[in-house]
């Protein structure tokens, strides 16, 4: 038996990422230098001593699967317990894919029940963030809880992005709206839920016989409880935690990581974060580097300036090269002389010399305005860009394109490249 086991939903695509998310799913996206997302996640079980882990997926698993593998960069390749990667399956009747975040627990009520938890930790793996989820442990045991939510207090401008919560003085959850459009509350939902096994078990099973229900915690789940006058309390979370499901909120967190103190901690030996990399060699700087307030992986060679840049692993840039708040990803070649800043760069991509990209006028993108808005430009996984090319500002270029062989040099602020031209 097993006191508490966690279950990670994973499968979410993440939309709101834009091209980053079109071929591998959100938890699997880079972030930090040499993470994944989802590390974050799986490090905050292990340094919880949480050792039965159990990962949903869904939408395009296989970057994730592979990042994953055993759990034995995690410490979690165990004969108890362990990392298991739970994909939607055939049932007696019919196979069908996860319908909601609830649905997706209630299809693995056999898997859990294998271990007789008597708690059950619901995360999500799409969240960068560092936390104890043994002190929500303690706060849910201390209340005698039959559910525990986390949240976290947001501005209230940003409230209509989460479920939000009001409780009473003893933090008894007594209202819960998913997503208002006029939010009351500043308590947001960080999608981190402790519920009594015994308590969630025929929940789900109620749940997922409703055809009426969306199947969803926050849209069905969570106002079921306060609908019920169930022991359901809120645990309010006074760390670091942040949604980087926005282009704007993903770039955000990784330059922070470039600032002298930053508020999340990559560097604490009590508190570390897990990853699974690919062996690569120290960086070099050559004669004519600066670097200056800038995350360097292993494997970077760097004859450029770097100034409030994250280079992940094996990043190349050349000599007159000048990076500013920008994030580079695995593996990226950035050709001489060129100029790049608030950008987001994608893997394996190639950067032809005397290019500009973030240059130019801040304009809303017309096609995707809801997603290339925060003056920041985007150029996708596997991109080849052709010398002396020009990208504005809120721009984008889709996965795997070459603009030389597209025979496209400038992509203007606003604007977007996709395979069948400029859009």
């Amino acid at each position: 038996m097993s006191e508490i086991i966690a279950m990670v939903l994973a499968g979410g695509q993440g939309t709101r990422l834009g091209v980053l998310t079109e071929n591998v799913v959100k938890p699997a996206v880079p972030f930090g230098g040499k993470y994944r997302i989802i590390d974050f996640t799986l490090s905050n079980c292990i340094n919880s001593s949480i050792y039965t882990v159990g990962v949903l997926t869904q939408y395009r698993p296989r970057v994730l699967s592979t990042h994953l593998g055993v759990g034995r960069d995690w410490d979690m390749d165990r004969k108890n317990g362990g990392l298991f990667v739970l994909s939607p399956y055939a049932a007696a009747a019919e196979g069908e894919w996860y319908k909601g975040t609830a649905h997706a627990i209630a299809q693995n009520i056999d898997f859990i029940d294998q271990f007789s938890p008597q708690y059950v930790l619901i995360l999500s793996g799409d969240h960068v963030y560092s936390m104890d989820y043994n002190e929500m442990l303690d706060f849910h045991i201390s209340k005698n809880a039959d559910a525990t939510i986390s949240c976290i207090r947001v501005p209230i401008s940003e409230a209509h992005r989460f479920g939000t919560v009001i409780t009473d003085n003893t933090s008894k959850v007594k209202e819960f709206e998913e997503k208002p459009k006029n939010p009351r509350s500043q308590l947001a939902s960080m999608g981190i839920y402790i519920f009594n096994w015994k308590f969630l078990r025929p929940l789900l099973i109620e749940d997922s016989q409703n055809e009426k229900s969306s199947h969803d915690f926050g849209k069905d789940i969570m106002p079921k409880l306060v609908a019920g006058d169930n022991n359901f309390y809120a645990y309010e979370f006074e760390g670091y935690w942040r949604d980087v499901g926005t282009i704007e909120s993903f770039w955000e967190a990784n330059i922070d990581l470039t600032r002298s103190m930053p508020a999340l901690n990559l560097y604490d030996p009590n508190w570390r974060f897990y990853t699974h990399s690919a062996e690569m060699p120290p960086a070099f700087f050559g004669n004519d580097a600066e670097v200056v307030n800038s995350l360097t992986s292993e494997g970077c060679i760097v004859h450029g300036r770097v100034e409030s840049t994250v280079l992940f692993q094996g990043v190349t840039v050349k000599k007159g090269t000048i990076l500013k708040n920008s994030v580079i990803m695995t593996n990226v070649l950035i050709g001489e002389n060129c100029i790049i800043e608030d950008s987001i760069i994608g893997e394996n991509s190639i950067i032809g010399d005397n290019s500009k990209i973030g240059i130019g006028d801040r304009i809303k993108n017309e096609k995707y305005p809801n997603i290339y808005s925060d003056g920041i430009s985007v150029v996708g996984e596997g991109v080849t860009v052709d010398e002396g090319s020009t990208i504005g500002k809120n721009s984008s270029i889709g996965n795997f394109l070459n603009t030389k062989e597209m025979r496209i040099k400038t992509v203007p602020s606003g604007k977007n490249l996709r395979i069948d031209g400029v859009v």
